[in-house]
């Protein structure tokens, strides 16, 4: 009987342990569903049910339950009745999770607009695009390429795809959207916006405004150790040496940073180097949004770091459906939250693929689209300047010469300028990047072939 009773308090001290450690993993779960259900409601206007069908249904992510407040334009998501989390949507900045009921009616900032449209063609104004017929364009294997990506299943295509946008010479040879959507729905990019946000510092180099290659004095904390070593260019570059532990599956730093964080540059200022700068590519989101922290400091004013983007580059080359999502203390989540159109997206793409000049106006220095796209010392040709490459040939199909804004669930941006091609492709995938590359290397090397 004792032995009994002694398992007995074993197994419920397992189960305590058990729930306990899972509970702060349910936490997780609910704070991204909430978060994306008031995006994906508010924002892209996009219904409950289809956002847990898609968008909230991974295989952690589909055990919540969300519902949506109208009246305070918030969502609430619970997982198996417990660990709720609430976000709220902001016009003009987006979703975010909130702490108690106070933040709902907290001040926040807002960014001036200019969105004057621009009186010419697409992609360089916002009126309708020109129709362009291309003799050595084989459009007949274009549409079908673009067309399979739409078929589930299908051998040739890639399951889960919203849209596909296609940019020759800076004209559209193709563009499909799945049923839903169109040209005017609005696309998460993920981690898109950490190559869209940090173009910034190309902006202010342009202006000579700053150095890429100066270390950075801008955190008094970093001055008192190593850190005061480490310039933009390394955090840029993805080898600051600083620690971070980049794993959406369990409780580790980029998770708790964007679930559960107030200030989502905080957590990764605080990091330490863990190995010697220049030594390791360690991938990290916390880079991405310590590089915003250090943007708004460049400014006088917080107003100053909010209109900047889109002052500069968003709304200068016509993205006016952009939204760039802030936390709580009005810092861009450079990581992770932004949203615009596909046509938008594909903008973006042409401004790198044209070395920077919009209009006859150089936004970005030609230097700059060259720094990105070259290799950092330790990706093996995977990474440049928060944007991946293909000089390690991971992608033996696809010209060497293509760089890519990447984000979760296979949102693209591949700009081949060997090829004077834009491809913009989005969608819900569930695939890491590795999974994604046999996919993209036949469908983005086939849409090549297409060229003659």
């Amino acid at each position: 009987m004792k032995i009994l009773k002694m398992t007995g308090i074993g197994l419920l001290l397992i189960i305590v342990i058990v729930f306990a450690f899972n509970y702060s993993k349910l936490k997780l779960i609910s704070g991204f569903t909430a978060k994306n259900m008031a995006s994906s409601y508010f924002l892209a206007h996009r219904n409950v049910d289809y956002t847990n069908k898609t968008d909230n249904h991974g295989p952690l992510t589909k055990l919540a339950t969300t519902v949506v407040d109208k009246t305070y334009n918030s969502s609430l998501a619970t997982v198996l009745g417990m660990s709720s989390k609430k976000a709220v949507y902001r016009k003009g900045v987006g979703a975010v999770l909130i702490h108690s009921d106070k933040d709902f009616t907290k001040d926040y900032l807002v960014p001036n607009r200019n969105l004057t449209p621009i009186n010419k063609p697409y992609p360089y104004g916002n009126l309708a695009p020109e129709k362009h017929i291309f003799s050595n364009i084989d459009t007949k294997t274009l549409d079908s390429l673009t067309s399979n990506c739409f078929v589930e299943n299908h051998p040739d295509g890639i399951k889960q795809t919203r849209s596909i946008l296609v940019l020759y010479k800076g004209k559209i040879i193709s563009e499909k959207y799945a049923s839903g959507f169109d040209e005017n729905s609005l696309l998460q990019g993920w981690s898109i916006t950490k190559s869209l946000l940090t173009t910034c510092f190309g902006v202010l180099e342009n202006k000579n405004l700053f150095d890429i290659n100066k270390p950075i004095t801008d955190f008094p904390d970093w001055l008192q150790d190593d850190r005061k070593k480490i310039t933009t260019n390394h955090l840029l570059r993805m080898e600051s040496g600083l620690e971070w532990k980049e794993n959406y599956k369990t409780i580790c730093d980029v998770t708790q940073m964007l679930f559960d964080d107030v200030d989502l540059t905080k957590r990764p200022l605080s990091k330490t180097l863990e190995y010697p700068i220049e030594t390791m590519f360690n991938y990290s989101s916390g880079t991405s949004n310590i590089l915003s922290a250090l943007l708004k400091k460049q400014f006088a004013s917080e107003q100053s770091y909010m209109d900047f983007p889109y002052k500069e580059l968003i709304d200068k080359i016509g993205m006016h459906s952009m939204v760039l999502e802030t936390d709580l203390k009005n810092n861009y989540v450079a990581s992770s939250y932004s949203w615009a159109t596909t046509r938008d997206w594909a903008k973006f793409g042409q401004l790198m693929l044209d070395k920077g000049i919009w209009n006859n106006e150089q936004i970005l220095h030609p230097n700059w689209i060259k720094y990105i796209s070259t290799p950092n010392k330790t990706s093996k040709g995977e990474y440049g300047g928060q944007w991946w490459l293909n000089k390690g040939n991971f992608m033996p199909n696809v010209p060497a010469d293509c760089f890519y804004a990447d984000g979760y669930q296979g949102q693209r941006i591949f700009v081949i300028p060997s090829k004077d091609l834009v491809i913009v492709r989005f969608g819900v995938t569930q695939l890491g990047r590795v999974g994604f590359y046999p996919l993209f290397d036949k469908l983005i090397g086939n849409i090549c072939k297409t060229i003659k």
